[in-house]
């Protein structure tokens, strides 16, 4: 027997935002970034939504792109001061991430964050509070994962904290929300998208509802993602490209993911690479990689009009350039000195990462280096 897990409630299609007038509770905690949602009027509108459904509203801004643990801890201080009955994540995945862990040491002040990052270990939730999510990205699908993706600063590791407790009780998928994503986060975030789909469908566990999804999130995405990134004002792609995510996310939160986000975390965590653009630059590689073992990746290639797995990731590498996104890692300007000095710990740490696990193919440490040493220099991976 399977379960799905999804969020609670789903409101999806432009001007969905709305739907925040019809909330029932006392307090909404607001976390969200930096400026870009009250400069496009989004986090105003949520604010002025919530007051007529008759809460009462805070705001707790300015949260960083790979949240932290101290942030979380932050937020949660707030939280147990105000005392909301729902907590609202608005804007991107760090906000939305840091919301959720919030909300853990909100219900939890004496909660262990080194004991969280072990998967499935989060405390029973909604003892005091629920969550919406309103995602301004199209990439991640937070809004219906029980993930969390949060940083150690002093460790110099990004940690996903899994747990079905974290999936939303409401998601709102609005794509107007996201009309004014500038083209650069579009393309990272949508090659994300696309990395969930890919992952969700070839991972260890088989799933009906997850495969269909990825298929489909597959498709949306090769079809919406150059004119989302070209045209960001039409509606119509935003909102596919919104879906998409979604759809993806669900797949990936009943099927889980593999080796490209393993490898992603960690450079994502000691260099800042944008998460989706680490991902479009692994995740053609590990297709090679992974296509040793699993016979799934011609399915996913006929999505696209193609036939085997090495034209599904020459396909993904032909995207990734149509949306100018970097196929190196040194190209983001990592010295070979500086690598060299990193690499063995962060294959150590991309094989300990929870997504590890679901990988269909079982990595050891030279498998991970060799597929890291690859992409740093941009190179198709052959073993």
């Amino acid at each position: 027997m399977s379960k799905l897990f999804i969020a609670g409630e789903v409101f999806h299609g432009a001007g969905s935002l709305e739907e925040l007038k019809n909330i029932k509770g006392k307090k909404a905690f607001i976390v969200t970034g930096g400026n870009s949602m009250r400069q496009s009027g989004t986090l105003d509108r949520s604010i002025a939504f919530l007051q007529e459904a008759g809460l009462e509203t805070f705001v707790f801004d300015g949260v960083e792109e790979d949240p932290s643990s101290a942030t979380s801890f932050r937020g949660a201080a707030a939280m147990r001061e105000f005392q909301p009955d729902w907590i609202v994540g608005l804007g991107g995945c760090s906000a939305i991430d840091a919301a959720k862990m919030m909300w853990v040491f909100y219900e939890y002040p004496d909660a262990d964050f080194d004991a969280l990052v072990k998967p499935f270990t989060v405390p029973t939730l909604r003892k005091k509070a629920k969550f919406i999510a309103i995602p301004s990205t199209s990439g991640t699908g937070t809004e219906t994962t029980g993930l969390a993706v949060i940083t150690d600063r002093e460790k110099g590791v990004k940690y996903p904290i899994v747990s079905y407790e974290l999936t939303p009780d409401i998601a709102i998928v609005d794509g107007e929300v996201c009309a004014s994503m500038p083209a650069h986060i579009t393309a990272n975030t949508g090659l994300d998208a696309l990395t969930h789909c890919v992952e969700a469908y070839v991972s260890n566990i088989d799933d009906n509802y997850a495969d269909v999804l990825a298929k489909g999130g597959l498709e949306i995405v090769f079809n919406n993602l150059k004119e989302a990134v070209k045209n960001p004002t039409n509606i119509q792609a935003r909102q596919n490209m919104h879906d998409a995510s979604f759809m993806a996310g669900l797949a990936f939160n009943n099927a889980w993911l593999g080796i490209v986000h393993s490898l992603s975390h960690q450079v994502g965590a000691l260099y800042g690479i944008p998460h989706g653009a680490a991902n479009a630059i692994f995740l053609p590689n590990v297709i090679r990689y992974n296509a040793k073992v699993s016979t799934r990746f011609p399915d996913l290639a006929k999505v696209i009009g193609k036939e085997t797995a090495e034209e599904l990731a020459q396909a993904i590498e032909a995207l990734r350039a149509e949306v100018n996104n970097i196929s190196s890692i040194k190209e983001f300007g990592i010295s070979k000195e500086d690598w060299e000095k990193n690499i063995d710990y962060m294959t150590q740490n991309a094989l300990l990462d929870p997504c590890t696990g679901f990988n269909p193919r079982v990595p050891v440490l030279q498998d991970l280096k060799a597929i890291y040493n690859a992409c740093y220099e941009g190179v198709a991976f052959n073993d």
